[in-house]
């Protein structure tokens, strides 16, 4: 069997709230370039993605086409749509854009990538695992070991108990699942809210567990594939990137 499409949806609506700035996260610049720069090159140059939606601030959109897109020659972005006040509303909006006909070629039985604009450290390695494991399992998720001991603590501040470190993992993305099994998921989700239920969900992979009860498998990826949200988080990034050039041909001044 071929490969099927895949599509990357980019979520940059994110704001500038921890990093103590005006300007939102996504859009701070990390060695001269917008952090959004390093998912957007890595989605462009993957052998693995076919076409991609990116979601941002409404009032962001010009930015993002003008400064961002344009300058730097993007070429796989088929549509830059509007987010919502929340993440999960961000993801709707792209899967409901996908099934209304944005991408240049439907992708009704192919794949999703689900990746933060702030996580600058995605490579092509992560996303053919990922497409590889989502081909196997429906839906699977970015993650790591975790490296430090986890406390559950009660309603009082005190330890209620201490999970085995050993089975214990920390998700990143990209979260990647089937177009239709994410669609339907995301569908149930909203008409559930809309008929009043109260939920609260964190990530794509727990709509998933909880309207389709598939189980999601965990991808094994890297401790650098960090999402930048604090000012000590871009001085790693910095870090991370040493040496590393990235250049752009395509851009123009």
């Amino acid at each position: 069997m071929g490969k099927k499409r895949c599509t990357a949806v980019v979520l940059a609506a994110g704001s500038g709230k921890r990093m103590h700035s005006g300007t939102a996260k996504q859009f701070m610049t990390l060695r001269g370039r917008p952090i959004l720069w390093y998912s957007l090159q890595a989605v462009e140059r993957s052998a693995v993605i076919d076409d991609c939606v990116l979601v941002t601030g409404e009032k962001d959109i010009p930015y993002v086409r003008q400064d961002i897109l344009e300058r730097y020659g993007f070429r796989k972005v088929s549509a830059v749509i509007a987010g919502g006040r929340e993440r999960y509303e961000s993801v709707w909006n792209a899967l409901r854009a996908m099934a209304e006909g944005c991408l240049t070629k439907p992708n009704a039985d192919g794949y999703v990538f689900i990746h933060d604009g702030a996580r600058p450290f995605l490579t092509e390695a992560l996303l053919e695992s990922t497409y590889q494991a989502a081909c196997r399992y429906r839906a699977c998720v970015a993650a790591v070991p975790v490296k430090d001991t986890i406390k559950v603590a009660d309603s009082r501040g005190f330890v209620a108990r201490t999970p085995d470190r050993s089975r214990l993992w920390a998700v990143q993305t990209p979260q990647v699942f089937e177009t239709a099994l994410i669609t339907e998921a995301y569908r149930e989700l909203f008409a559930r809210l809309e008929a009043g239920e109260s939920l609260s969900v964190t990530d794509d992979a727990m709509v998933v567990e909880e309207m389709s009860g598939i189980h999601v498998r965990l991808v094994e990826a890297s401790y650098r594939n960090i999402k930048i949200t604090t000012p000590e988080d871009m001085r790693t990034a910095e870090s991370l990137l040493g040496g590393e050039d990235f250049p752009d041909k395509n851009a123009t001044e």
